[in-house]
């Protein structure tokens, strides 16, 4: 069955693991990650290519990393047409949901007489956008990074995303890229796709912003060129937990526990509950359940469960509460019998979905709130993609005679007082250059 952990009975150290998640094992691939990124620094594309066929697919070649035109054309072709529909409803509510993010251009208010202050909103120049695919193919991904992009106004929009061995890339995934108007799309994945960007190559461009859910090696690469590139919010292996009480159903408890621990053996599925009748019934239907799911998602489920997630059992509602804004989960269902009385509540989530008939993956797909979400606890401090990561906020000032007039003295002042005699300078003298 799968484990039930007392919060009150858990050591410092089993707690202190839960709450790392799979970062623990970044460590270890932070030397890797070096390796990777200091032969791409130094050998430009030789160093990608030799990574990408190491990692991606033997037969690259700087000539055929990128998606060509008939490959898009190709791709149109095979992808169903109700894979099709889906991708274009989902992208009309991701598209609707991020227009309405979009600030005004400018902004720009009197705030005091004469005195006008505001700011101006500009799309950064480029971005470079991760889609994974390792444990499967992700349209959705791609729909989640791209939409934002253009939405905010990119100018120029990469996208890395490894392909099969035989280098080619996952055909939903184009027919989802094109929709979202990117065409820019290079067949390189992990460490070598993070750093080809970050770095610039002749054949990869250089980015100004990387953002994308990595693997730990991903996650590692990002933390190595933090500095080199914005490396956007941690989005790292996938993470969840399902708030529940006595009243849930814990059948449906048991299903969406599984739905992030399938996505791989470092994902972490927490169901956090006081009802120890909840967390037996529904311990024992989450077994029942994995017998259903194919041998290999069985045994991410398994793996994840009996090491980075589970069942933690409270004391009380109160007490479950504290446990997940302290955790500040990447996903967060609320099953209790009045979610909205508990919002108010949570303060660190990626995002907060109320009720049983808002599952996680509802809003992975077509809600149309963004699904790449802070991981590793940085919920507390990040939020989820949007087009704010796409955009740039510039300070406006504007002082008329009559608002120069107001501030001058008080400029003056603090500039003398703080030893600054060139700034007190440029207002003391102005004085007597301007009308």
């Amino acid at each position: 069955m799968v484990r039930i952990l007392r919060l009150s009975e858990m050591t410092s150290e089993e707690l202190a693991s839960i709450k790392r998640r799979a970062e623990l094992d970044i460590e270890q691939a932070l030397a890797v990650a070096k390796e990777v990124i200091d032969e791409i620094r130094a050998d430009g594309d030789q160093g990608v290519i030799k990574y990408v066929r190491k990692f991606d697919f033997p037969g690259a070649t700087a000539e055929n990393l990128k998606v060509t035109e008939a490959e898009f054309a190709a791709a149109r072709e095979q992808v169903e047409p109700e894979i099709k529909a889906a991708i274009e409803q989902a992208y009309r509510n991701i598209k609707e949901v991020h227009e309405r993010q979009m600030p005004e251009e400018v902004q720009l208010a009197e705030i005091d007489g004469g005195v006008f202050a505001g700011e101006k909103v500009t799309p950064i120049a480029s971005a470079g956008l991760y889609v994974p695919r390792g444990k499967g193919s992700f349209p959705s991904v791609m729909l989640m990074l791209s939409v934002p992009a253009v939405v905010a106004g990119v100018e120029k929009v990469v996208v890395c995303t490894p392909p099969d061995k035989n280098g080619t890339v996952e055909p939903a995934s184009l027919v989802a890229a094109e929709l979202a108007g990117v065409k820019d799309i290079y067949k390189l994945g992990g460490i070598q796709a993070i750093a080809g960007m970050a770095i610039g190559t002749e054949t990869v461009p250089k980015v100004d912003k990387i953002t994308g859910p990595c693997n730990v090696y991903g996650s590692a690469a990002k933390r190595l060129l933090y500095g080199t590139v914005d490396v956007g919010l941690p989005a790292g292996p996938s993470e969840s937990i399902i708030l529940t009480d006595e009243t849930t159903d814990p059948r449906i408890a048991a299903l969406d526990l599984l739905v992030e621990a399938e996505h791989g053996p470092d994902s972490a599925g927490l169901l956090v509950t006081h009802s120890e009748d909840l967390a037996k019934a529904a311990s024992k239907h989450a077994d029942d359940y994995m017998e259903k799911l194919p041998d290999w998602r069985k045994n991410f489920c398994q793996t994840g469960l009996s090491s980075y997630g589970g069942i933690i059992l409270t004391s009380s509602l109160e007490e479950s509460i504290d446990f997940l804004n302290e955790y500040a989960p990447e996903h967060l269902e609320v099953l209790v019998q009045d979610p909205l009385s508990v919002l108010g509540k949570i303060k660190n989530a990626g995002e907060i979905l109320l009720g049983p008939y808002t599952p996680i993956p509802t809003a992975n797909y077509c809600i149309g709130v963004n699904a790449i979400l802070p991981t590793g606890g940085f919920a507390r401090s990040y939020s989820a993609v949007s087009v704010y990561d796409f955009l740039k906020r510039t300070g406006i000032g504007y002082l008329t005679q009559e608002g120069f007039a107001r501030l001058g003295h008080t400029a003056q002042t603090l500039a003398e007082h703080e030893d600054f005699p060139a700034h007190a300078m440029a207002i003391r003298e102005r004085k007597n250059l301007l009308p």
